[in-house]
């Protein structure tokens, strides 16, 4: 009986390659999505400037927050 793990799981000192890492889904990104991805509460003033950076960023104020 073998105790080895099965070869399809990378070895762990390998980092995660960056295509996997991203969750876009093609979706619009709400101020809500923005809010919580800063780690911020849903506060009016909050959604109030998610709301500004995505009017002046777009979608990819999502990107610049997330790894």
């Amino acid at each position: 009986m073998s105790t080895s793990q099965p070869q399809s799981q990378p070895p762990e000192d390998r980092a995660t390659p960056d295509r996997l890492l991203h969750a876009r889904t093609g979706t619009d990104v709400s101020p809500e999505d923005l809010v919580l991805a800063s780690g911020k509460d849903l506060t009016p003033r909050n959604l109030e400037w998610a709301k500004r950076k995505l009017a002046a960023e777009g979608p990819a104020a999502m990107e610049k927050l997330l790894p």
